[in-house]
């Protein structure tokens, strides 16, 4: 078992210190702060790749039978990778709020102290939560309440970071001063689109799918299930709804600026033709 968990325990903490090295070598320039954040969205991708791969996997493998369809990746990634990822992101989510405060020269932060923790739990209080909820409930939950049924909802759970390489590439690319390029605003509409498609609508998907399995309609299913699971799926849906919320609001102040930056510029072209 132990040697199970060292191998998501040693890779991402692994990545994240390779990567710090290599970009410090590369962009000189880059504060300490910029460094970690880009090293931390860099593994989130990478562990966010590997879950949603196997997450296809297990979806396309389960689905003759999504109650009672078995397949081996949707119990073992959690412990190998699922489990240390998310107690390694915590962490990594800390050092990076830490060098952010630490660069800005608050006297707080010039050294670590359950000072900065306790500042870094309250500023990202919802984020801390949504990780240790999953390692204290979907864990569990996957390991010995399941029964050896619904692996294929684990899977469609594992979809669910599809969207972060996409999220982690607009921060990259506003890292890199390029948030006014063509390819940030194709992300920016692949962010929302993933977003909603894999952490919002696969929740009413898999309810969908599960009544299809007993026969009965969409709007029975929540009566059909026990109480936790739709307690449990609630937890999961809430914070994702609040997220896709700010990021739709973001979406919008950045397509205004964009409108507002464009006209005096079509002000200007119509100046000179006349």
């Amino acid at each position: 078992m132990f040697q199970v968990l060292a191998c998501g325990a040693v890779v991402f903490p692994g990545l994240f210190f390779a990567f710090r090295r290599i970009l410090s070598s590369v962009f000189k320039h880059w504060s300490d702060a910029d460094v970690v954040l880009v090293s931390e969205r860099l593994v989130s991708s990478i562990h966010a790749v590997m879950a949603t791969t196997v997450g296809a996997i297990v979806v396309s493998s389960c689905r003759g039978n999504v109650i009672y369809d078995r397949h081996w990746l949707a119990t073992h990634f959690v412990i190998w990778y699922g489990v240390p990822y998310m107690t390694y992101d915590i962490f990594a989510m800390y050092l990076s709020h830490y060098h952010r405060f630490h660069v800005k020269g608050h006297e707080d932060y010039e050294q670590h102290s359950l000072r900065t923790i306790n500042s870094f739990v309250r500023r990202e209080f919802l984020l801390v939560l949504h990780h240790i909820a999953l390692l204290t409930i979907l864990l569990p939950v996957t390991l010995f309440f399941r029964k050896d049924q619904g692996d294929f909802f684990i899977g469609c759970l594992f979809l669910t970071e599809l969207s972060t390489p996409f999220v982690s590439l607009g921060k990259i690319l506003i890292q890199l001063s390029l948030q006014d390029c063509w390819l940030h605003k194709a992300n920016g509409g692949m962010v929302l689109l993933t977003f909603f498609m894999c952490r919002i609508a696969l929740f009413p998907y898999m309810y969908w799918v599960y009544g299809q399995h007993y026969g009965i309609p969409l709007y029975s299913v929540p009566f059909h299930l026990p109480l936790s699971a739709n307690l449990g799926n609630a937890c999961i849906l809430a914070p994702q709804v609040y997220w896709f919320v700010l990021l739709c609001r973001k979406g919008y102040r950045l397509y205004r600026r964009s409108r507002m930056q464009d006209l005096p510029s079509a002000v200007t072209d119509s100046s000179k033709d006349n």
